[in-house]
């Protein structure tokens, strides 16, 4: 008999819940911080904000516009309206996006009742269990409706996730424009507890509503662990079908609103970003927030879900799950629960701890995030693998037992955890203007677009490097110390510190939208400045969790594709048979056709964007002199229309190919396929993430014009400001839609062909069976 964990069931039945409870509670303590200060025209507007940060930062409670004998009061309104537009377009897109994706939602749940359902003949009767004859388990029947339902739990709260996300987001812009009229320090404040507003809740909410549908299940399943944990992988597949439609659709919508902007704004007009005469304007800070914010909530619950679901699929069968040890069975939801203690520490250190007095802090304040989470994070891991383990048990390793020490655990979970951070430094280094492969790319603008763009697909290709290794050591260390459950947990560790990667993420698109109504409102040019600081840290960390999520969708993916080959009965992948050779290729090509796709989707919504702005500018009266209004309405609704109409086409192709090449060609082939995506999509997303973000921070750093090299290269305007902007135009959808959509790919089909294993394993590959 192995020896169980130092931890009483009790406490984790108490601690795991009470973690998110305290996670949810202190995102709605921030929200409250938040909602001190006032948008609205009345007296001092925003004087009564920041509770008892009021005397920090350094810049005292002034206001610039006071000084300048600006009417304090206008200006407040103008915020205030331009905040309502942007929260209305973006809340109108949601709702339009949910109607067509509620509906995927009900026929996709269907099909797993119905093909799940059909692995035993729609029989009531218990069933032997798949790894102990010995021992009979819950009829497929069950399983089928118990996947369906975690389907649907998975799929609501992802949705959920990316609402409150955006809604957060919008509720928080202008109150961050209204900040920087008393400095920098302020306005960063707003920022980033807004984001922290969406870190915690979705963290907090993801675990809980795991945890609950855990033990809800286990009435029904009693000691069939097997069956339970089988069936919960449903939520996974859920969250992430969700955040894929998210994730696209949100990406089409601001890069073809942010391409047709930029475009006839920046280059034809020549008019400032964000300028208030551009008609496409509203739909770009629109976009920031259905896109980066939405999009990307509902893709990293799918990560944190899918992630969970296959630590705890390999767990069910391992020692965990023979001797019913529900602390160590937990040990997934113990790392996430301290996870969201160890992000509350570190989100002080910013807030409260430390002031930020000026610019050049910025950045700096936000990798302390990253730093300080990942080295208390490595303490917090050490202390659930030592309560939450017991010191020697053993892991399913495909048809084995593999005995493995609690120690051996913690380092897996550590290394992904440090390689998160390695990824993250690495994309940080080549996508911020304040070190060289950036700076390089600006200074090849000089002689036109063309050497621009060459450059830029340069570095991107080359910052494929590092963290393809770090990825690669991560796998080999943890899988051999405790199999595949050593690589899940390792993706765990990635994602452990969620809550401040995601506080981090989200308060990018809010500054980016802060500095946009400060443009729109008329604020005077220090407050612009002081947003743009803002925006600019904000676009590099935006890098950085980009490669976050790429990274842990890489070890996740694998952690499911082991999962799934020991539920199908796959014993060995053999690469020389010709099933798994054409699965391979297939699977390699699919993240180039879904990338096509994307990127055409948004070029052809931006070339709608791009002749409607075009249009408004020449038959519009008085818009250049800013006499007349332009139509934002006309362009939301390109945006809107567009995205939506675009999503399905790729969202069809992730969702049908594992069920079409299992069904007829079966789970060998299926293997090759899950393979082969992995292998080329993690490639692909890095480096359009990466050449995409090089090339929007060229631009930016040539016009901030800082350093004697930059204005050397500028003022806006200039030649090669202006092949600047064509490399970011081109990089848009590379680093918003195209590239942050391959990670949900690579995972989705590796856990939706998880959850329809029995049923491949079953009636799968009928096509081989008659030739």
């Amino acid at each position: 008999m192995v020896a169980s964990a130092f931890l009483p069931e009790l406490w984790t039945e108490i601690l795991i819940p009470v973690c998110a409870v305290v996670g949810i509670v202190f995102s709605l303590f921030q929200w409250f911080i938040v909602s001190r200060v006032r948008v609205s025209a009345d007296q001092g507007a925003s004087s009564s904000s920041g509770g008892a940060n009021n005397g920090k930062n350094g810049y005292g409670d002034y206001l610039i516009e006071e000084e300048e004998g600006v009417n304090d009061q206008s200006v407040v309104a103008k915020c205030a309206e331009i905040q309502t537009a942007i929260s209305e377009g973006a809340t109108s897109f949601l709702f339009t996006e949910y109607r067509y994706v509620g509906v995927f939602m009900v026929i996709f749940a269907a099909i797993i009742f119905v093909f799940l359902g059909s692995v035993e003949g729609f029989s009531t009767e218990n069933k032997p269990c798949t790894y102990d004859d010995t021992k009979t388990c819950k009829p497929a029947l069950a399983t089928a409706a118990f996947s369906t339902i975690a389907f649907i739990l998975g799929a609501v709260t992802s949705v959920l996730s990316g609402f409150l996300g955006m809604k957060i987001a919008t509720y928080a812009n202008a109150r961050t424009t209204l900040e920087a009229r008393k400095g920098v320090g302020k306005a960063f404040i707003v920022a980033f507890r807004s984001g922290a507003v969406m870190g915690f809740l979705l963290a907090a909410s993801g675990l809980l509503v795991l945890y609950i549908t855990i033990n809800v299940f286990k009435i029904y399943y009693g000691e069939d662990w097997e069956g339970l944990f089988e069936a919960i992988t449903g939520y996974g597949l859920g969250g992430s079908s969700m955040a894929l439609f998210g994730r696209v659709g949100g990406g089409i919508y601001t890069k073809a609103a942010d391409v047709g902007a930029d475009l006839v704004g920046k280059i034809e007009r020549n008019i400032p970003e964000d300028d208030p005469r551009n008609p496409a304007v509203i739909a770009d800070n629109v976009g920031d927030n259905v896109g980066d914010i939405a999009g990307m909530g509902s893709d990293l619950f799918g990560s944190y879900a899918e992630a969970s679901c296959a630590a705890l699929v390999v767990a069910s069968i391992s020692s965990f799950g023979i001797n019913h040890d529900f602390t160590a069975m937990c040990y997934p939801l113990l790392i996430s629960s301290m996870g969201i203690l160890v992000c509350l520490i570190t989100t002080l250190f910013a807030t409260d701890f430390f002031e930020i007095k000026a610019v050049k802090e910025i950045e700096p304040a936000l990798k302390n995030q990253l730093i300080i989470s990942t080295v208390i994070m490595t303490v917090g891991i050490a202390i659930v693998s030592y309560v939450g383990l017991p010191s020697s048990f053993t892991i399913f390793n495909f048809g084995a037992q593999k005995v493995v020490k609690n120690w051996q655990l913690f380092l897996c979970v550590c290394v992904g955890l440090w390689a998160g951070l390695i990824i993250g430094f690495v994309t940080e280094y080549y996508t911020s203007n304040a070190y060289s492969p950036v700076q390089d790319v600006a200074d090849s603008c000089r002689t036109g677009a063309a050497t621009n763009v060459i450059f830029g697909l340069a570095l991107g290709y080359k910052s494929v490097i590092i963290p393809i290794f770090a990825i690669a050591i991560s796998i080999f260390v943890s899988f051999s110390f405790a199999a595949m459950y050593g690589v899940a947990v390792a993706a765990l560790g990635m994602l452990s510190t969620i809550a401040t990667g995601l506080a981090i993420d989200a308060y990018g698109p809010i500054s980016d939208n802060a500095g946009g109504i400060a443009e729109m409102a008329g604020m005077s040019h220090r407050i612009r400045e002081r947003t743009d600081a803002l925006d600019a840290a904000g676009n590099t960390t935006a890098a950085i969790g980009k490669g976050f999520a790429i990274g842990s969708a890489a070890l996740v993916s694998l952690a499911l594709f082991g999962a799934f080959v020991s539920r199908a009965g796959v014993h060995t992948v053999d690469v020389l048979t010709p099933k798994v050779i054409i699965g391979l290729l297939v699977g390699a090509m699919l993240p180039y056709w879904f990338s096509a796709m994307t990127m055409k989707s948004v070029g052809s919504a931006a070339l709608k964007m791009v002749e409607e702005v075009r249009r408004q500018f020449n038959t519009i009266p008085g818009l250049m002199e800013g006499t007349a209004k332009p139509d934002y309405a006309t362009c939301v609704k390109i945006s809107t229309d567009a995205s939506i109409k675009e999503m399905i086409p790729p969202g069809c192709l992730v969702m049908l190919t594992p069920l079409i090449v299992g069904f007829f060609f079966g789970v060998e082939t299926l293997s090759g396929v899950l393979a082969g995506s992995l292998v080329s999509g993690v490639q692909i997303a890095i480096s359009a993430s990466n050449t995409g973000g090089a090339w929007d921070n060229a631009k930016k750093y040539i016009e901030a014009g800082v350093s004697e090299h930059a204005k050397s290269l500028g003022p806006k305007g200039s030649e090669p400001h202006k092949a600047a902007v064509i490399g970011d135009t081109i990089g848009d959808p590379l680093k918003d839609t195209s590239g942050p959509s391959l990670n949900i790919l690579i995972k989705l089909m590796a856990v939706e062909s998880l959850v329809f294993a029995p049923f491949f394993a079953t009636h799968g590959g009928i096509l081989f069976k008659y030739l």
